[in-house]
């Protein structure tokens, strides 16, 4: 199958490429420097020279493509709809990714109850997101929407992925910014009192995940991507322990903002996103084989840089 990947040089969609390679399929890339093209052609993926704002180089590798992974940026609305507007009628598969942060709100630390599966997102449920999640949101019901123009469309939201990348990019969004907080200060930082919970997935079985859903998902279907989950406390304990740090101390929210920005802070790091997954379980016999965070951290972060 010939496949076009955005995201190709990231950490996601760079693993997911090197897997659809070992299954056999042609993978074309896109890529914004020549550097990057260079590496991707060592891993036997087809650069494509562009950008998500390139509409006419992202309609024209579709069209030309069996199938379509958005895997870049899930906040990009003009990359998503260009890629559901030139496969319409196509019949064929466009997976795009999405993140758990959607059902996330503000808490701060704090620790909150609700936890959300397919179901509770459906098409005219009671579920809003917040304001700040509002426009991702629209940008998913956008590409689940492309199934009755004929595209196989489908959504992955992904919950806090860790595991080491197997292409050019190593490290993921969260653990690795309070890894390198701790390495920097010598502390391990929760935000608040650190009870917030994030279900969390290993990379390998996202990635396994993804080809599932390339060959069986149905069109307009929406999958939380998840197996087991864990507050950011425990999270720092874990850190702070392969580092060989003392116990872990609060930060609170304006300094995490000056530390890791916004979004981090607020969301990647300060939030609840608690959801399950059962429509992958059930509809493409998905069995990830990883459920354990902290364990993970344990065995390989390092104090030295580049674990």
């Amino acid at each position: 199958m010939r496949i076009f990947l955005t995201g190709a040089t990231g950490y996601i969609g760079g693993s997911l490429a090197v897997r659809l390679v070992e299954a056999g399929h042609q993978v074309r890339g896109l890529t914004r420097s020549a550097s990057s093209a260079a590496g991707l052609t060592r891993l036997g993926i087809d650069p494509v020279a562009g950008s998500l704002d390139d509409a006419a180089v992202l309609a024209r590798e579709a069209r030309a493509a069996d199938a379509v992974v958005n895997a870049a940026d899930s906040d990009h609305a003009g990359a998503a709809s260009v890629l559901a507007e030139a496969l319409a009628g196509s019949g064929k598969a466009l997976l795009h990714t999405s993140g758990s942060s959607i059902v996330g709100e503000a808490a701060g630390g704090e620790r909150r109850d609700e936890v959300y599966t397919e179901a509770d997102l459906a098409e005219g449920g009671p579920w809003r997101p917040a304001p700040d999640k509002a426009p991702r949101v629209a940008i998913d019901q956008g590409v689940l929407a492309a199934a009755r123009d004929g595209v196989r469309s489908v959504v992955l939201c992904n919950s806090l992925i860790y595991g080491t990348g197997r292409a050019l990019r190593a490290d993921s969004v969260q653990i690795p910014r309070l890894v390198a907080t701790a390495r920097r200060t010598g502390v391990a930082r929760h935000i608040g009192r650190g009870e917030n919970i994030w279900s969390h997935v290993h990379l390998d079985d996202v990635t396994d995940l993804y080809l599932r859903a390339l060959a069986d998902a149905a069109p307009g279907s929406f999958h939380f991507v998840e197996n087991g989950e864990s507050d950011f406390r425990a999270i720092t304990v874990a850190i702070a322990e392969a580092l060989g740090l003392p116990a872990p101390e609060p930060i609170g929210v304006d300094a995490a903002i000056e530390e890791w920005g916004y979004e981090p802070a607020v969301y990647a790091l300060g939030s609840n996103s608690r959801v399950r997954g059962a429509a992958p379980r059930a509809d493409l016999d998905w069995q990830p084989a990883h459920a354990s965070v902290t364990d993970w951290i344990k065995e390989n972060v390092r104090p030295e840089q580049g674990s």
